[in-house]
């Protein structure tokens, strides 16, 4: 329902001043329609004024800039696309698994060079990424993925010993080295997307929030958007709605929206880094199935997320609390790192990610090359969906370019079966997940 409190979704959505835009309440009618007002909306309309500036572009977004996963994930911008390259290969062959990575790689140094080339204050830091693992099994696992990233021909990535390691970040459940991966920075997700919407403003993009979209027609070629007080008549239009695509009847069997959640310490102390270390402010993911994910924030908060997932049936978004996770994650930080014993958590959150069936990034055209769509990004999005805001905007203007070229793009996606089927087989996924999880890790 629009009109929600956004500030209470997330810690990130209450550290700068923001005034929501203005509902849509008359006709308007534009060149080319977003819908979607977070990172992969945003870059879409951004990328589009600026290689055609005369063109009129309107983004819609049902609640705020940065409601939905932008402005809620730990703010890791990392080359992690789809899960584990080993497993891309699998799916789309070795080939493609290393382009797929090249990929996120320029999306990471992409994301990098727009925030300091549009001056964007979102604390953004580039302190690299340790992967790490927490059990035997898990460190197996480690130490094959890092051989077959090496015979890709994949450079930049390193493993680290055991010693080298706990000189970064000491934790008694690592066991033994590291990947290490410099490529990597953090950031605040909710200040980069308002950051972006004063760009896109500037370059007069017409913005609304509060202004869901209710339905899509198609009247005398052109695409009619109804909102609850407004229309837009649009050309084209892009759908950068992710984990909301199944409101949406083109791309409604595309993804599902998974749930993911976060716990956040008040600020460590001086005492607690002399025990810990982690000085070089590195973010950190474990090698589990359901991954722990955790960062430091610029005034030394730990986030710290992951552990579980909830799904949900229908159109229901009603998942952003799971009081039982959030326990086990308080859990699971004092486990991690002991010397956080009775520190005090001052925020907690959830909210949900685009997954496909592959669980793999899909996009390109919906049955119409005027109707484009980017979903599931899987939680691994927030550099990959700068960087697809340039692709969808190549698409939308008809430019064939390297980034349109890529495998990805206009892939043929394994649909979502209908329900009850869909049900079985997504909580058959997860329940195999937590079942390995509780089986080799340390942490139950």
């Amino acid at each position: 329902m629009a009109g929600q409190d956004f500030r209470q979704k997330s810690y990130w959505l209450t550290t700068r001043e923001y005034e929501p835009g203005d509902r849509l309440n008359e006709t308007v009618k534009v060149d080319i329609a977003v819908i979607g007002g977070g990172f992969t909306g945003l870059s879409s309309a951004y990328h589009i004024k600026k290689q055609e500036p005369s063109l009129d572009v309107a983004l819609l977004e049902s609640e705020v800039i940065g409601f939905g996963a932008s402005g809620r994930n730990g703010g890791f911008s990392m080359t992690k696309i789809g899960l584990m390259l080993g497993l891309t290969a699998l799916r789309f062959g070795k080939e493609k698994s290393k382009q797929a990575h090249g990929y996120a790689e320029k999306a990471v140094d992409y994301t990098k060079e727009l925030i300091e080339s549009l001056n964007i204050d979102c604390d953004y830091e580039h302190s690299g990424f340790l992967w790490v693992a927490t059990s035997e099994k898990f460190k197996k696992r480690l130490h094959k993925e890092y051989e077959f990233i090496s015979n890709l021909g994949i450079e930049g990535i390193e493993l680290i010993d055991e010693s080298n390691l706990r000189n970064r970040v000491n934790s008694p459940l690592y066991v033994g080295g590291a990947w290490w991966e410099p490529r990597s920075g953090i950031l605040n997700p909710a200040k980069l997307a308002w950051g972006w919407k004063d760009v896109i403003v500037g370059q007069g993009v017409q913005v609304y929030e509060n202004s869901p979209v209710i339905e899509i027609k198609k009247e005398k070629g052109r695409f009619r958007l109804l909102t609850e007080n407004g229309e837009v008549m649009a050309d084209k239009v892009i759908l950068a709605a992710n984990a909301w695509s199944h409101f949406f009847g083109k791309v409604k069997f595309k993804q599902t929206p998974v749930w993911s959640y976060i716990v956040m310490t008040e600020p460590l102390s001086e005492k607690h880094f002399a025990e810990i270390g982690w000085k070089g402010r590195e973010s950190i993911e474990d090698f589990r199935d359901l991954v722990h994910y955790y960062r430091l924030t610029n005034d030394n908060r730990l986030v710290f997320g992951g552990r579980d997932v909830s799904l949900s049936w229908g159109k229901n978004m009603d998942k952003d609390l799971d009081e039982n996770i959030f326990q086990k994650l308080k859990d699971d930080v004092q486990k991690t790192f002991p010397p956080l014993k009775g520190i005090n958590f001052t925020h907690q959150w959830g909210g949900p990610v685009s997954a496909t069936l592959d669980l793999f990034p899909a996009m390109g055209y919906a049955g119409d090359k005027n109707f484009i769509y980017s979903l599931g990004c899987v939680g691994h999005g927030v550099s990959l969906t700068q960087l697809n805001g340039r692709l969808l905007a190549d698409l939308a203007l008809e430019q064939k370019s390297e980034l349109t070229g890529m495998f990805f793009v206009n892939r043929k996606t394994v649909p979502m079966p209908p329900e009850p089927f869909k049900r079985m087989a997504l909580q058959g996924i997860v329940s195999f997940m937590r079942w390995e999880d509780r089986t080799y890790d340390v942490l139950k």
